[in-house]
């Protein structure tokens, strides 16, 4: 039975110190960490490597159940194939052990929570670009890419997918100038 552990922040300018320190220090044999939202397991190489790895016996071990998911979907998911594998989910700073009851209702509702508060920024985050587009201030991204460099290649009888490579830009891109 081995101890493993998972940090994650959100982005790259977040330290990850304090989770790592806190797993090793709770015993874990293997950290592994990443960079990158929680709002979905897609794109979190780390973590799946992790949840292929684990074995029957072993913990996977976080410091809060926000770090291993944000959305009660995903937490669901990950709980079910741990128990699937006969793998225990622990936290440090919650009181989280999937091989009790209580610890089981704890992290569902911990898992609502961490979406619903997801959900919340989310919606602030939407009302400031609404309120600033109001006021002229927000205008979105800027133009990576001339319009008229688009349409010079298509009347050249370029495809989409041949500009987009060209300019290092998506085919979306292509035709929405076009």
């Amino acid at each position: 039975m081995a101890k493993y552990g998972y940090a994650r922040v959100s982005s790259s300018g977040q330290d990850l110190t304090l989770q790592v320190e806190s797993l090793k220090s709770y015993g874990c044999d293997a950290v592994r960490q990443e960079k990158v939202s929680g709002t979905s397991t897609n794109g979190r190489a780390e973590l799946n490597i992790l949840l292929d790895f684990l074995r029957e016996g072993d913990e996977l071990v976080v410091t809060r159940i926000d770090r291993l998911a944000r959305s009660i979907r995903d937490l669901q998911n990950i709980v079910h194939e741990l128990k699937g594998k006969g793998v225990a989910l622990k936290a440090t700073e919650q009181p989280i052990d999937t091989t009790t009851s209580a610890g089981k209702a704890f992290l569902d509702m911990l898992g609502v929570f961490a979406e619903f508060e997801t959900n919340l920024r989310r919606e602030r985050q939407l009302e400031g670009i609404a309120k600033a587009k109001e006021r002229g201030v927000y205008k979105g991204r800027n133009v990576s890419v001339d319009p008229s460099i688009v349409q010079r290649l298509k009347s050249e009888g370029l495809g989409a997918s041949e500009i987009a490579k060209r300019l290092k830009i998506s085919r979306a891109s292509v035709y929405r100038h076009l």
